[in-house]
């Protein structure tokens, strides 16, 4: 598996879910956004704490 630095996963976030650098952001969301369409500028506008960076490691965590 890939050194993925900015997926982290903690019982107390989101159930443990795997997120965007510990804040509320699951990989799930990313990879559902981007599953209906969205394009990586679309999601850094509704979420503009993320970085693109983020969006291709959350991709890179689901292959």
């Amino acid at each position: 598996m890939q050194n993925l630095t900015r997926i982290t996963r903690n019982p107390e976030v989101m159930g443990g879910k795997p997120c965007i650098r510990g804040m509320r952001v699951t990989v799930g969301t990313i990879f559902g956004l981007m599953a209906s369409g969205q394009s990586n500028n679309d999601i850094l506008q509704a979420y503009p704490y993320l970085e693109e960076a983020d969006i291709y490691e959350a991709l890179a965590y689901t292959v």
